[in-house]
């Protein structure tokens, strides 16, 4: 953890920005990521909201079913970003890039935080090319600035939150194969048991206790909320936060614990 005068001093908001930095410079080198993750929102966006928007097969209540769905897809995409982030971890540690950052006096909450924010950059590309397909599919989408400020904050809280919780789970299990399985098998239940596809009153009862429990629902409620125009929370936006912000310091803390352990 950082001691009081690191906090005070802003040397630690430098390291952190230099990992940022050194992420997005990858990023920019070679930017076809970036567009091969955009396929699959469009096509779940294009391909089953329209569908289901057609056939009327899911209630959204009085709010068209894309409405209801496109925020949860913003969801999903910054969660299929996030939860992947860990595999570059271990890449780096095979490639012995992590063996040099981890003998800098660099604290290891500073590693942490600063691969999560550049999880969150990552994330606000997905957000804007989604904002951009929902002006022509005709979502009625708020654009105050509000409403536009708690979209990029909230974004950033499930970018962080999962890529967080994938260099926790990279730490453990040290292997890109079994790391990928397990991202497999962490990313269909998040998203599934949540209200990003379907309302929570629309749920058997217990898959209503898995979404009550499962943060990316509160996540999608405070999206869903800053996105659409005419949307309230369910929960409110104050448990929202409080329920990502929560789970972001306990994935934090765990994650600092554990990171210099893939190297053993």
């Amino acid at each position: 953890m950082l001691s009081r005068q690191d906090a005070r001093s802003p040397i630690w908001i430098k390291q952190m920005f230099a990992i940022v930095e050194a992420d997005i410079r990858k990023l920019r080198h070679d930017p076809t990521e970036l567009f091969t993750r955009m396929i699959q929102p469009l096509i779940w966006i294009l391909i089953f909201g329209q569908a289901m928007a057609y056939t009327k097969t899911i209630s959204s209540g009085s709010l068209p079913y894309l409405d209801y769905m496109v925020p949860g897809i913003v969801a999903q995409s910054i969660l299929f970003i996030a939860i992947f982030y860990g595999i570059a971890l271990i890449w780096e540690k095979d490639i012995g890039t992590l063996h040099k950052i981890l003998v800098t006096p660099t604290p290891r909450i500073v590693l942490v935080l600063g691969r999560s924010f550049s999880a969150g950059i990552r994330g606000l590309s997905q957000v804007v090319m989604i904002y951009v397909l929902s002006i022509f599919l005709g979502i009625h989408l708020r654009w105050d600035f509000f409403s536009l400020c708690g979209m990029v904050a909230i974004s950033f809280l499930v970018a962080a939150v999962f890529s967080t919780l994938s260099l926790l789970v990279a730490a453990l299990v040290k292997k890109r194969d079994r790391f990928m399985g397990i991202g497999q098998a962490l990313t269909m239940p998040l998203f599934f048991a949540s209200n990003a596809l379907y309302p929570i009153d629309a749920m058997p009862h217990w898959i209503k206790i898995l979404s009550l429990i499962n943060p990316l629902t509160y996540q999608v409620d405070a999206l869903r909320t800053f996105m659409i125009a005419g949307q309230t929370s369910h929960f409110g936006l104050g448990l929202d936060f409080a329920v990502s912000i929560f789970t972001f310091i306990i994935v934090v803390l765990i994650a600092t614990r554990l990171y210099p352990k893939i190297l053993y």
